[in-house]
């Protein structure tokens, strides 16, 4: 009888128990994480936007360069340049998986909207922009382009692959149905990041492209396929720019918030990200963050953004609405590419493995 009592007693702390396993193992299915890979080292750390925390790492992957996180949460694609590969990482274990061989040494790395491509930019001459295959995890073709390639994008709708070439002073965009070259558009100096603004039917409308020697960045008619628009960004005093290591690249990292409300920018000379309107491109105003922004990416629901801090080593956590630094986090060597990825599979377990190692993250 006492044994029966126990068991009704036990019965509703049971219960709870698995809706609180199931309901961390959802979070833990379904959370968005700030996915920061470190260029001088050999690491990749994720950070949880909701603590500002580091909560896992990759590590294994020498001058890790770009990253692209499946639509379905389950993997990570990061470009090796040591190894001249992309590296698959399992999101649940964050062990890598399996090195796809690449055609040269790769930049930056990007993934269709289905999931079922990934396209990585090979950064020696003569240019080409390499596909991989996510089912066989191989590279099934090598789209050759004028110059050897820097970033890639894919388009919001899906329907284009960007490649951006500094050598080349290019942009090269590809039909991403028949992988073969659309059209090309020349610039006067060599092509950096490239962010895209959309239209009401979600068709690319402008491309926002920053380019070698310009602190700033140009609006380009996506439809008309030139310039219409060319912002430079604010100055501030000689005495507190930043002109060393600047690798040709005065405003390097730009990217428009999912809301497509505004469009943001790094200046490595200020120290600053800026922030402009859409569509009229007028100046919101400023923030201060860490040394040598030089990428950054955003939260879903637009409030906050992520700048990776070349210069100084750590990840600054931006509010949107009010247009303050509000954490700045300690990572890696270098730390430049920088990607919001939604829905990652990242067990509880490989998340807490590095909680008492992680470095901290200062309030702001």
């Amino acid at each position: 009888m006492a044994f029966i009592v126990a068991l009704r007693l036990r019965r509703p702390l049971l219960c709870l128990a698995v809706v609180l396993l199931a309901v961390l193992r959802g979070a833990a299915a379904g959370r968005v994480l700030i996915v920061q890979t470190n260029a001088a080292g050999d690491n990749v750390h994720l950070i949880d936007p909701v603590t500002n925390k580091i909560v896992g790492e990759i590590t294994g992957i020498e001058v890790p360069h770009g990253a692209a996180a499946a639509p379905d949460g389950g993997r990570l694609y990061i470009t090796n340049e040591s190894r001249e590969t992309v590296d698959v990482v399992d999101a649940r274990t964050l062990k890598v998986m399996k090195q796809v061989p690449l055609t040269g040494r790769p930049n930056n790395i990007a993934i269709g909207k289905d999931g079922r491509r990934v396209y990585a930019a090979v950064a020696q001459a003569p240019g080409a922009v390499d596909v991989i295959d996510t089912a066989s995890l191989a590279r099934v073709k090598s789209i050759a382009v004028q110059g050897a390639v820097h970033n890639t994008y894919v388009t919001p709708d899906g329907r284009f692959v960007v490649a951006g070439s500094i050598a080349g002073r290019n942009m090269t965009v590809i039909d991403a149905k028949t992988e073969d070259v659309a059209w090309v558009l020349p610039f006067e100096e060599g092509v950096r990041p490239i962010a895209f603004e959309t239209s009401p039917d979600g068709s690319t409308k402008r491309a926002f492209v920053q380019l070698t020697n310009f602190h700033g960045f140009l609006a380009i008619d996506w439809t008309a396929r030139k310039e219409v628009a060319r912002i430079r960004l604010p100055d501030i005093p000689i005495e507190q720019r930043h002109l060393d290591t600047l690798q040709g690249s005065p405003s390097h990292g730009i990217g428009v918030t999912p809301d497509g409300k505004s469009v943001w920018a790094c200046s490595k000379i200020n120290g600053y990200i800026y922030g402009y309107s859409l569509p009229d491109l007028t100046l919101l105003g400023g923030v201060q963050v860490g040394d040598h922004p030089d990428w950054l990416t955003f939260t879903p629901d637009s409030r906050f953004v992520y700048v990776a801090n070349a210069g100084s080593n750590s990840v600054s956590a931006v509010d949107i609405a009010t247009r303050k630094e509000i954490a700045r986090i300690k990572v890696g060597q270098v730390p430049k590419r920088v990607i919001t990825a939604v829905g990652l599979a990242v067990s509880l377990s490989s998340a807490r493995d590095v909680l008492s190692e992680s470095p901290k993250a200062t309030s702001k």
